[in-house]
Order: C-alpha cells, then sequence, then structure tokens
C-alpha cells in the first residue's frame, strides 16, 4: 500500500477512536482541535444540533500571529476561544485531541484554554506531567556510586577458569593430588 495512504489510514483509525467517547451537547460542547505544519485551530462544536459555537485559529491577519507553528501561538489561540466561549456563556468543554497526539502545541492550547477560563483539562495535572522529575545527583568523577565497578574491579585474573570441567578433563588441583601420591608412592 502506499506510505501516504497508510498514514491517512492510521490518522483515521485514531480519529475514530478518540471520537466514540466524545460527544458535544449545547451545555459541554466538544473542543475540537486541528494543527496543520503553519497554524493551529480550534472550535467548539455542539453535534446534537450540528452547530459550531465557537471558533479561533492562528491564521489569517486577525490572529495578530507572526506564526502558527509554534507554541506560543497555541497558547493564544487557546485563550482566543476561551474568551469567545465565555461571551457566549460556555464555561465546560469536552476536549477532542483529533489524531494528534496530547503533546506540545495540543497540549499548550488546551491548557492556555482552561487557565482563561474554558474548563477542559485538569491544568494541574498537565503541569505536573510535563514537570521533569528532579534529577538524582550524579557522584563525582573520583568518588564510587552504588552498584557500579570502576575499571579494575572484577574478578582477578587467576579465577576464571577454576572450578569448571573442561571435556575430559579433571581440574588443575586434581593432576597435581594425583603427581603427588606417585611421587610419595615411589619415595616409600
Amino acid at each position: 500500500m502506499n506510505t501516504q495512504k497508510l498514514k491517512s489510514k492510521r490518522a483515521e483509525r485514531r480519529r475514530f477512536r478518540v471520537r466514540k467517547s466524545i460527544y458535544g451537547t449545547p451545555q459541554k460542547p466538544r473542543l475540537s482541535v486541528s494543527r496543520s505544519n503553519l497554524h493551529i485551530s480550534a472550535q467548539l462544536i455542539d453535534d446534537l444540533n450540528g452547530v459550531t459555537l465557537a471558533s479561533a485559529t492562528s491564521a489569517g491577519k486577525k490572529s495578530g500571529l507572526k506564526s502558527g507553528a509554534n507554541v506560543t501561538a497555541a497558547t493564544e489561540v487557546g485563550k482566543k476561544l476561551a474568551e469567545a466561549a465565555k461571551a457566549k456563556g460556555i464555561t465546560v468543554a469536552t476536549f477532542d485531541r483529533g489524531q494528534f497526539r496530547f503533546h506540545g502545541r495540543i497540549a499548550a492550547l488546551a491548557v492556555a484554554a482552561s487557565e482563561a477560563g474554558l474548563l477542559c483539562t485538569d491544568p494541574a495535572a498537565v503541569k505536573a506531567k510535563q514537570k521533569p522529575a528532579a534529577p538524582a545527583e550524579a557522584p563525582a568523577k573520583g568518588e564510587k556510586g552504588e552498584g557500579k565497578k570502576e575499571k579494575g574491579e572484577g574478578k582477578p585474573k587467576g579465577e576464571k577458569g577454576e572450578g569448571k570441567k573442561e571435556k575430559g578433563e579433571a581440574p588443575k588441583k586434581e593432576k597435581k593430588a594425583e603427581g603427588e601420591k606417585k611421587a610419595e608412592g615411589e619415595q616409600k
């Protein structure tokens, strides 16, 4: 199959999987997000009546954005959409990420809309997820870390083959013992 067709089929499957549990009503519309390489747009949709209630985009001269392909543009679009929703009396929405991963510009738009007054995600949970965990302090070069071996710390060279029997041979210690027994037997 053509790679472009395969990509579009996968995207369609993701979009349907996300949408099967989300439905917009007049009280709680669906916040649908769409992004391209150059712009991002979002709209509040009432699926019951098939109507778009409010929308915002980074495209066009009215947006006032130099570029629509970055996180700052996504946050601005989220804020504009929240203002338009407030004007219509909407405070809660169901977030529909579509075929896109909740990451980067998509997450920035959702967080900005929630902070501006349109509750569609939990901003505290998203920010906690984005905040990296405090890295553990690494030991200095001269210090030993727990469980780490420094160069030269392994088995001593003499211990490698001891205790193992090779095919048809007895260990070296046993040979010595046999040789010593013969020598002792000759002396008697």
